[in-house]
């Protein structure tokens, strides 16, 4: 039996013009032709384009489809355990997702548990809840941001004093170790850098090492991130991340 393009379309769930697009392309070509000229789809068609049809919406690019499917060492039961897994890894993911949005509703409750005059007194002029929801947007459906937001919930005013006063003599002493001429690659800045992870994971979150890399590029893409450091010294954002990803790079 075979099929036109309009009931392949139908079936599949996607649209003519896409088949006619995989067709040009070489991706998925019908096996046959009417009398008329027409496209007509075999049940051979119809199992490869449910095969392309698993891996773009796994996010697959259509060049990396046509590789793998033309690829004459796999066999197509090896393409549907590949998929098997990939899917089974995106259920797991969406229902972290499905978690983490719950959690991050119900963080919105939460957060820095001070007083307005505990909040001037600890923070100064610095409002601690000021970028709150451009951090949940950014990351509100990840396991640090809900780690974060149980941990803050839970300190008094003292925590918050000490984290600020831990921060603060990492900051002095990072600027100390840049006036002395260290190299970002040195010893003392690696450790320094470590020591900043340190101070996340203890405080905030699990802070693995390609994360805090992430985050030394953001100190220096984030403008205001880039003018807290650098209100230290001019160029200690540049030269922190650069320290970040030394020590990241030694424990890779």
């Amino acid at each position: 039996m075979s099929y036109s393009v309009g009931q392949v379309a139908r079936l599949a769930g996607t649209t003519v013009r896409t088949l006619h697009h995989y067709d040009e392309i070489g991706l998925l070509s019908p096996s046959g032709r009417s009398h008329a000229g027409h496209r007509r789809y075999e049940d051979d068609d119809l199992d490869r384009l449910q095969q392309i049809l698993f891996y773009r919406e796994l996010g697959f690019p259509l060049d990396q489809v046509a590789a793998l499917l033309d690829d004459p060492d796999t066999d197509p039961q090896e393409h549907l355990r590949r998929q098997h897994r990939l899917l089974t890894a995106r259920i797991v993911e969406l229902q972290r997702m499905a978690e983490a949005v719950e959690n991050a509703m119900e963080a919105k409750k939460m957060g820095i548990n001070l007083t307005p005059e505990e909040k001037f007194e600890v923070f100064g002029d610095k409002d601690p809840e000021q970028y709150a929801d451009e951090a949940e947007q950014r990351w509100g459906g990840t396991e640090a941001y809900r780690e974060s937001q149980r941990r803050a919930a839970r300190y008094a005013k003292e925590d918050w004093q000490r984290i600020q006063d831990e921060a603060k003599d990492w900051g002095e002493r990072y600027t100390a170790l840049m006036e002395e001429g260290e190299e970002p690659s040195g010893e003392r800045a690696v450790a320094m850098a470590e020591e900043h992870r340190q101070h996340i994971c203890r405080w905030f979150y699990d802070c693995p090492y390609e994360m805090h890399r992430c985050l030394g590029d953001m100190y220096v893409a984030d403008e205001r991130f880039k003018a807290f450091y650098d209100s230290m010294r001019p160029g200690l954002a540049e030269h922190v991340r650069d320290a970040i990803h030394a020590n990241a790079d030694r424990h890779a």
